[in-house]
């Protein structure tokens, strides 16, 4: 069964603290804004780790593509959210 947005949205809720965190997609396919302080001073690709640990087994498994952002909360704020 294909995950909704909503179970990719709370998994990644459930590893990683997030101040907004929104899910699209269509079982397949998940596009995602994430806003987290766990990101402050972290590059790109550490703040995708962090969201692929709090995914776990799942990225290989249920969710076939996920694209993301990852912004801290001041780069949220400034980016005009």
């Amino acid at each position: 069964m294909l995950p909704t947005p909503e179970q990719v949205r709370q998994y990644i809720a459930d590893g990683l603290p997030c101040d907004h965190l929104d899910v699209q997609g269509d079982g397949s396919h998940f596009d995602a804004v994430i806003v987290s302080p766990a990101f402050e001073g972290k590059r790109l690709i550490a703040r995708h780790q962090l969201v692929y640990a709090a995914l776990g087994d799942r990225m290989k498994a249920e969710i076939h593509a996920l694209s993301m952002r990852t912004l801290t909360p001041d780069e949220y704020s400034k980016a005009g959210n």
